[in-house]
């Protein structure tokens, strides 16, 4: 638990929140988000899951839906815990491992 609460922390803390371009969905390798310091809610996803990987711990990513069944609009990581159990890491907001943002209308997780 240790190395994911460091390597959530650095992403969560060291990395810039930015939006994308309006209109424009704009996706960064995770060398680039390191680069620049900054990304939006699926580079910091990609950059924690491909840290978290790197040193064994199996990831997948949820795409998160506020607006309907079908609207998807925000993405995080899980990494999975103890046999089967996922930690949910949202990496964007100041809020602890475990957490997952409040009016969630449609969940779509993605295994790698």
């Amino acid at each position: 638990m240790s190395e994911i609460a460091a390597l959530f922390d650095y992403v969560q803390n060291r990395v810039r929140y930015v939006r994308d371009i309006n209109g424009v969905e704009t996706l960064q390798t995770p060398e680039q988000t390191l680069e620049q310091g900054s990304g939006d809610c699926d580079d910091k996803a990609v950059l924690l899951a491909s840290l978290l990987e790197s040193i064994g711990h199996p990831t997948r990513f949820v795409a998160l839906g506020f607006d309907g069944p079908y609207d998807y609009s925000h993405v995080i990581v899980d990494t999975r815990i103890g046999g089967n159990k996922w930690l949910p890491l949202d990496a964007t907001e100041d809020k602890p491992m475990g957490w997952r943002p409040p009016g969630i209308t449609a969940i779509l997780p993605w295994y790698n």
